[in-house]
Formats: C-alpha cells, sequence, structure tokens
C-alpha cells in the first residue's frame, strides 16, 4: 500500500514539468495584415545619380598615345630581353624594363624643350645684336615720317644690302599711296595691295619686289652688291612705272 502511494506522488511530481515544457512550445500566428511595399521608378532616380551605385565598367577607346607607349615599351622589353638572354623578364627586372620607357620618352622631352628654348634664346640675342634689325610696329614711322631715301643711302654705304632692301619697298608703298595708287594701311598685306592696283604692268613689278622683299628680308636671306644691284632693276623699273602715272 505504501509503494503504490509512493509511485503516485512520484508520477505527479515529474507530470507537472512536462505539462509545462509542452505548453511553453506552443506557436503563436502573426495575424497582422500584409503591406505590400510598392518601389517606383522616381525611388531609384536618386539611386541612379549617386557613383556609388554605378557598377557599369566602361573601357574607354585605344588612343595614339596608348598605342605609341605600347609599341615603346615592347621595343624596349625586346631589346633587354636580347641582352640578358631571357625570354621574360621578373622581379626587379620587370619593374626596370616597365619604367625605363617612360624615363627615355621624359629625357626626350627635356632635350627638346631644351633645345627649341636655346634656339628662340639665340635667334632674340641674334636680332638683338643686329644693326639691321627692324620692328614691324617701326613701319608706319619710317612711312610717314623718316627720309627713306637716305636711309637707303646710309644702308647701302655700310653695305647693308638686305637693309636697303627693306626700306626700298617701303619706299615704293610710300609712293605708290601718295599716287594713290593703293591705300596703304598698316594692317594690310601685300595680297590687299595687289587687289587695288588696276595697270597690270604696275602689278607685274609690284608681284616682282614683293617676291624679292619676302626672300631677302623675311627669309633672311643674305645678300651682296651684286645680288642687291639685280634687285635693284626691279625696282627702279617699278618706280618709272609709278612716277609715269604720277
Amino acid at each position: 500500500m505504501r509503494i503504490l502511494l509512493f509511485l503516485t506522488l512520484l508520477h505527479g511530481l515529474f507530470a507537472v514539468p512536462i505539462q509545462a515544457q509542452q505548453d511553453s512550445t506552443e506557436v503563436v500566428f502573426d495575424k497582422a495584415p500584409l503591406v505590400i511595399k510598392r518601389i517606383e521608378t522616381e525611388d531609384l532616380e536618386k539611386y541612379r545619380a549617386d557613383e556609388a551605385f554605378n557598377y557599369e565598367i566602361s573601357k574607354a577607346e585605344r588612343t595614339w598615345w596608348d598605342d605609341f607607349k605600347t609599341w615603346l615599351g615592347n621595343l624596349f622589353l625586346r631589346i633587354f630581353e636580347s641582352i640578358f638572354g631571357v625570354e621574360k623578364a621578373v622581379g626587379f627586372l620587370n619593374v626596370f624594363l616597365r619604367i625605363v620607357p617612360y624615363l627615355l620618352l621624359g629625357v626626350l622631352i627635356f632635350l627638346l624643350i631644351k633645345f627649341f628654348l636655346n634656339v628662340n634664346s639665340e635667334s632674340l640675342r641674334q636680332a638683338q645684336n643686329n644693326k639691321s634689325f627692324v620692328a614691324i610696329s617701326e613701319e608706319e614711322h619710317i612711312i610717314k615720317n623718316e627720309d627713306i631715301k637716305e636711309l637707303i643711302r646710309k644702308a647701302l654705304a655700310t653695305k647693308n644690302y638686305r637693309l636697303a632692301i627693306r626700306y626700298y619697298y617701303l619706299y615704293m608703298l610710300k609712293s605708290m599711296s601718295e599716287k594713290e595708287l593703293i591705300s596703304w594701311q598698316l594692317q594690310k598685306t601685300n595680297a590687299d595691295y595687289l587687289q587695288e592696283i588696276k595697270n597690270a604692268e604696275l602689278k607685274q613689278y609690284f608681284t616682282k619686289i614683293t617676291h624679292l622683299y619676302d626672300y631677302i628680308w623675311y627669309g633672311d636671306f643674305p645678300i651682296d652688291e651684286i645680288r642687291y644691284r639685280k634687285a635693284e632693276k626691279v625696282f627702279l623699273q617699278l618706280q618709272k612705272i609709278v612716277l609715269g602715272n604720277g
């Protein structure tokens, strides 16, 4: 009897926790209504405008500069590979071969810049030391204020025939303007004067002296007395025509 009572009590003690454990595992369902979130086109615009969300990879087109650098790099790569007797450079040699073309290109650009700077400096120095140098800005002053015949005489006295041709050409422009054969203006070109000249013979000789002037003065062509006398004949022929139209 006592044993039966003990077993009954023991069963009661274990039954209570098991029942509680079973109740704690009960599934609770969420009965709240579903809200569907819709993504509109306007919602995406701010992301499209943000570069942080741009995952497209664009490949730039190769230019001639890219091709030149590739060609130069491959050229030096082949040269150094033939020197070192390896098919493929690795390690420090590989890095060195990649840098060398850029170094050589930089040296080349530096030498070219230095060369042109030296040439320009030398030209400027020669122009400053050359007594026959006449600035373009002086042209108007010479035509309007100077005795050009006297300037020609002084240039011939010092055997500066190139400068004499310069003055002779300005003298012809002044004479033609005074005879109203052309309308001299500082900003006008020789082509403008040719269009203004109506006389065919005058236009022919003016074309000849213009070629001589451009060749000797602007072309910096050295001229001696013999060449000057040949050119002077053309100027004298033009002068004769101009005075005959006076």
